[in-house]
């Protein structure tokens, strides 16, 4: 798609070349994602000024180069700074770097990988147990009839996502670490919702987005959710 457009210019340059910009705008957006590109821009002697993404003419100059890919800043430089169209900027009040171990999680199956990928990932060690337990009751070897695998029941997708093979989630270190990370992803994605981050645990974060971010209809998430919740309020309690 070409998006040559031809400007003429009155008495009042500066609203003409808003008016120029605004549709410049217009036509990026409605243009296809495959034909987006940079623009040069021609002013010619008359005055008039063209715009195009397709320059015929050696007297286009660059006006507006398209970037080649979409990076995130660090999230240090927004320290202070809460965007809710991006949930990788969030910083949820459900993570801290330095939740307090509760005595009863320190004789747990497995607590030395759990609280180092909590840690790592700042997630309540606390809650981490309450998914193991609800999802494998702490058997590395478990396996589920939708293929999920090992402690945290982490689907072979989930953990192709992080760069892990089906064979290493039966690793508990491995498995820990995908499932904890993921499970920080989900809560950072719904601004802190524990309830919502652990439906999505089970039934995919698109259900939980489909439905309106509620808890998805399900018996068996409808199930869970509580489930998990329980657990979790149980291994807290006395901690600090």
């Amino acid at each position: 798609m070409d998006l040559r457009h031809k400007i003429e210019r009155s008495g009042t340059p500066h609203r003409a070349r808003r008016g120029a910009l605004l549709v410049l705008a217009g036509l990026l957006i409605a243009a296809p994602a495959a034909s987006r590109a940079d623009v040069y821009v021609l002013v010619q002697p008359d005055g008039t000024t063209r715009f195009s993404n397709a320059p015929d003419d050696p007297r286009y100059v660059l006006f507006v180069k398209e970037p080649t890919e979409y990076k995130l800043k660090p999230t240090a430089q927004f320290a202070g700074v809460r965007n809710p169209g991006d949930y990788r900027l969030r910083a949820p009040a459900a993570r801290r770097p330095d939740w307090p171990d509760a005595p009863r999680l320190l004789d747990m199956p497995f607590h030395a990988q759990i609280r180092e990928a909590a840690r790592a990932n700042e997630v309540d060690p606390a809650l981490v147990h309450a998914l193991i337990a609800a999802e494998s009751n702490y058997n590395p070897k478990a396996v589920s009839e939708k293929g999920a695998i090992g402690l945290m029941q982490v689907m072979p997708d989930t953990g192709r996502r992080y760069g892990m093979k089906a064979q290493d989630l039966y690793a508990p270190p491995r498995n820990i670490a995908v499932g904890v990370r993921y499970l920080a992803e989900l809560i950072a994605m719904f601004d802190g919702n524990l309830e919502l981050a652990i439906a999505s645990y089970n039934a995919g974060e698109n259900a939980v987005i489909r439905f309106g971010n509620r808890i998805p209809p399900y018996p068996e998430t409808q199930a869970y959710v509580p489930r998990v919740m329980r657990y979790y309020a149980a291994l807290r309690a006395g901690s600090g």
